[in-house]
């Protein structure tokens, strides 16, 4: 969508560059919407008129208390350098809404200068999730370190999962982890292994995302996890990782655990792993498990087989 966008974004500036060298006349048919873009005619309906963020709309826009209307204005300024506009827009990173959050440092990770420098936003963001005393606040620094997209951001998120007391910003380091594609160089197989199950749930999502991500050892122990949710996540993990070698403790939770999604997964993941030594289990579960869904979903791994 964004291409799309950039597209109309260029295609828009020539229009307008255009209409100044012509004179005149060609401003003369020329709307102008929202401070910004010029289109030819004027039957185009305005709110259908793609514009340009100006800096001044973009300063307006950090006080507003409208998501979609910040969206908006910051994806339409995406090209747009304004110096002035940074310690205002870098304030939305900090936002109660999580759409606002993420606009906010998208359109701050595009920036060329004012962002990335000694003691700039990035800097401070960082900083912000290390020491400020709000863990609110650090939870959305760990959020915004990982739209930033910056892989200086990796090792504060690992020892924010190592050291941060908060468990939901434990758990909002994971998943930027999970953002960035990156393992935290353990930081996620440690958080699967945390105390807190959110903290837990947060790091299985975000090493599902993580390409490369290859722990079969510690997501195997999830397995045995006292939260079915996360008992569950584990077993997709395993799929999702081919991990065979767990086909023995999967056969297990297919055939035994008081959960049935649980056991659903289980039978998902035994059909995964095509391993012909789960036949036996999955007829038996096939045949005689009590939920309906489970016998089904152990109907079609055996297919699998």
């Amino acid at each position: 969508m964004r291409n799309l966008k950039t597209l109309s974004l260029i295609a828009g500036t020539f229009i307008a560059a255009a209409a100044t060298m012509s004179g005149s006349d060609a401003r003369s048919d020329t709307t102008f919407v929202g401070g910004g873009l010029a289109t030819f005619g004027d039957n185009i309906p305005a709110d259908q008129v793609e514009f340009l963020s100006t800096p001044e709309h973009i300063l307006a826009v950090t006080s507003s208390s409208s998501p979609s209307l910040i969206w908006e204005t910051l994806e339409h300024g995406e090209k747009v350098e304004c110096l002035a506009c940074i310690a205002p827009v870098s304030t939305l990173l900090y936002s109660e809404t999580a759409q606002t959050r993420e606009i906010a440092a998208w359109w701050l990770r595009r920036r060329i200068l004012g962002v990335f420098g000694p003691g700039q936003v990035y800097q401070q963001t960082i900083n912000t999730l290390a020491s400020d005393g709000d863990p609110l606040r650090r939870s959305y620094a760990a959020n915004a370190l990982g739209e930033f997209l910056d892989f200086g951001g990796v090792q504060p998120l690992a020892t924010a999962i190592a050291t941060d007391q908060t468990p939901f910003v434990r758990a909002a380091a994971a998943a930027a982890l999970g953002r960035m594609n990156s393992t935290g160089n353990g930081a996620l197989s440690q958080a699967m292994t945390d105390s807190d199950e959110g903290v837990r749930i947060a790091a299985i999502k975000a090493a599902g995302r993580v390409n490369t991500f290859t722990d079969e050892q510690t997501a195997a122990k999830l397995t045995g996890d006292v939260s079915p949710y996360v008992r569950r996540l584990g077993v997709q993990l395993l799929a999702d990782l081919r991990a065979k070698d767990t086909v023995a403790s999967v056969m297990t939770l297919a055939q035994s655990d008081v959960d049935a999604n649980v056991r659903i997964s289980a039978c998902a993941a035994l059909g995964v792993f095509g391993d012909p030594t789960a036949t036996a289990t999955l007829q038996g579960v096939a045949q005689n498990d009590t939920n309906s869904f489970v016998r089904d979903a152990a109907t079609v791994a055996l297919r699998q087989l």
